[in-house]
């Protein structure tokens, strides 16, 4: 890992999870994009210019907020981003740094065609990185993804608390493929100097035709650990231990709860039908996924299946060869399970190629995250509300 001193920021490139180190006296002056990039000092939006003109916008996170699960997908390049408005009572727009208004101008910008483009600024986006005022530079990015519409990449989400709703942008944009960011296009920006001489060339695509240029990244081991399958922190821990203890001596009913994760995981999903016990063939339900729209969409079939363990319980070989030998040609399989897959089974369907998503304990709390239940309180309020102790469901 690359890391940059604090007295030398002032000269750095900025280099893709490069850590650039903040002050160590004490105060605002030890923040290092300050420095870096003679932004403000504070703030998760943070830009040089002013709302009608920016010159270079800077995002922040701490990639720790459970109920705005910022994050990214380092396969595909896209980083899913949350906007200022984490508070009930403020409108969408009205956020004291004008954090939601900006998304909306530059998605709308990013939309808009070339003149468009030519409006919307150079955007880095770095995360907290402790301990002290450390960041870590995620990527250059810019609004939207070549995977979704421009209706989908910037949308107003609702968002529960203390029994009251309100609203909040989820943006997703794209990382482009720019490793090193020089310093010369950096000392451009701010110096107000032409920005296309030294800006990389993915970027300068982008601007010039709208095409995404992401900066994808394979993983070198192409199975997840037990502890990349298991929640990251203490909350999230939480969440699924009740789901277990909710469901531990119901499993038929813990199905339901894995059919409707299924559908908040594959917006397409549909036709969802919970197998009944007596003719339960290795699927908990099986359903059907649209892809495409209208006329020219077609339907895959699928297989679910739903393992209700404590976090030791590992789901095994067995379990796995048991949900791979029932699909059929042309089907895919969805095991859900509060645990996590062994890694004998996980190597094995990857290895042979079997078409089997796996939906683990960290996966859980992710999907119900993003979508409004961010604590164990609300995922306890919506299990009694949707999944009840006297729940009907097939005899």
């Amino acid at each position: 890992m690359t890391i940059f001193d604090f007295d030398e920021l002032h000269s750095a490139d900025l280099q893709i999870d490069a850590i650039y180190e903040g002050g160590s006296r004490g105060n605002a002056g030890d923040e290092p994009l300050v420095r870096l990039l003679r932004v403000s000092n504070s703030g998760g939006f943070r830009y040089r210019g002013n709302m009608d003109n920016f010159s270079m916008l800077v995002l922040t996170t701490g990639m720790s907020e459970p109920d705005w699960p910022d994050n990214i997908d380092r396969e595909s390049g896209v980083f899913t981003y949350y906007g200022d408005n984490r508070k009930a009572g403020q409108a969408l727009h009205a956020t004291p740094r004008r954090g939601n208004e900006i998304l909306r101008r530059i998605f709308r910008d990013a939309h808009s065609g070339p003149d468009g483009r030519q409006r919307v600024p150079p955007i880095f986006a770095f995360a907290t990185f402790r301990p002290g005022r450390n960041a870590q530079f995620l990527g250059l990015v810019v609004p939207g993804t070549s995977g979704q519409s421009t209706l989908e990449d910037l949308v107003a989400v609702w968002h529960n608390t203390a029994d009251s709703r309100f609203q909040n942008y989820r943006a997703r944009f794209t990382i482009l493929d720019a490793g090193t960011v020089s310093r010369q296009w950096l000392d451009d920006i701010i110096n107000g100097n032409d920005v296309m001489t030294y800006a990389p060339q993915a970027w300068k695509i982008w601007r010039e035709t709208g095409q995404y240029r992401a900066l994808r990244s394979h993983r070198s081991v192409p199975w997840r650990s037990r502890n990349e399958q298991h929640p990251e922190d203490d909350e999230g821990r939480a969440i699924v231990a009740g789901i277990h203890a909710h469901f531990a001596d119901r499993p038929q009913h813990f199905e339901y709860f894995a059919a409707r994760l299924a559908e908040l995981l594959l917006p397409g999903a549909h036709d969802l039908d919970v197998t009944r016990p007596s003719r339960d063939g290795g699927r908990d339900a099986i359903g059907s996924l649209r892809i495409g729209e209208g006329p020219s969409s077609i339907a895959v079939e699928f297989a679910l299946e739903a393992k209700c363990y404590a976090p030791s319980n590992s789901v095994g070989v067995r379990e796995m060869s048991r949900l791979i030998s029932r699909l059929r040609h042309r089907q895919f399989g969805i095991l859900v399970t509060t645990s996590h897959l062994d890694q004998y089974a996980y190597r094995e369907i990857t290895e042979d190629q079997h078409p089997i998503l796996v939906v683990a304990g960290r996966d859980i709390v992710r999907i119900l995250r993003a979508n409004g239940r961010a604590d164990r309180r609300s995922v306890s309020h919506w299990l009694n509300v949707e999944f009840p102790q006297d729940m009907k469901t097939h005899e």
